[in-house]
């Protein structure tokens, strides 16, 4: 019988890494660690924790930036530590892995619905121009829902974000840039 996939691979695949026995309860720990810049997102949501292992009593996780640099690393870092230490794992270690760069399409479908709820319009909401050269061009407003929309610098308030104003309603508001 052939499957007809509803879901991407590459979420797929996140699943059932987080679903593997041995880790599954610190995934499900960590999603209380949320994204400072956008507190309504969870690392996993923003698809930012990329692995969880276990070397023997050590807890080692694996999170990888929106951008080289980004400044809420340190935080997030920080909150990982802390949330698992709080569930009474001492020794956790988190490293952060450049390669492969963070893309747009680990986002968890759930935290592009959150995104959009929390007022930034996330990846997929842009169409492209006529000319097709500028994918972000009409991200849908996420006050509104119109594509009347225009961008107003190419960095919102991070340079993960653009910043678009809305020419139906008239409300700014940031767009999480397809990466």
């Amino acid at each position: 019988m052939n499957e007809i996939s509803l879901m991407a691979e590459e979420h797929y695949q996140r699943l059932q890494q987080r679903n593997a026995d041995d880790v599954k309860v610190f995934w499900d720990l960590l999603d209380a660690v949320k994204d400072p810049e956008v507190p309504a997102l969870s690392i996993w949501d923003l698809g930012i924790l990329r692995d969880i292992q276990l070397d023997g009593e050590q807890v080692v996780i694996t999170i990888t930036p929106t951008y080289s640099g980004c400044p809420a690393m340190d935080n997030i870092s920080t909150d990982v530590v802390q949330c698992l230490n709080e569930h009474g794992y001492a020794d956790v270690t988190v490293k952060m892995s450049l390669s492969p760069a963070w893309s747009s399409e680990w986002m968890s479908p759930e935290g592009r619905i959150k995104l959009r709820q929390y007022g930034i319009a996330p990846p997929e909401d842009a169409e492209l121009d006529a000319d097709g050269l500028t994918p972000d061009a009409h991200a849908a407003c996420p006050h509104c829902g119109s594509r009347n929309t225009h961008r107003v610098s190419e960095f919102g308030s991070t340079a993960c974000k653009a910043l678009f104003q809305c020419d139906a309603c008239g409300e700014p508001f940031d767009y999480f840039k397809k990466i």
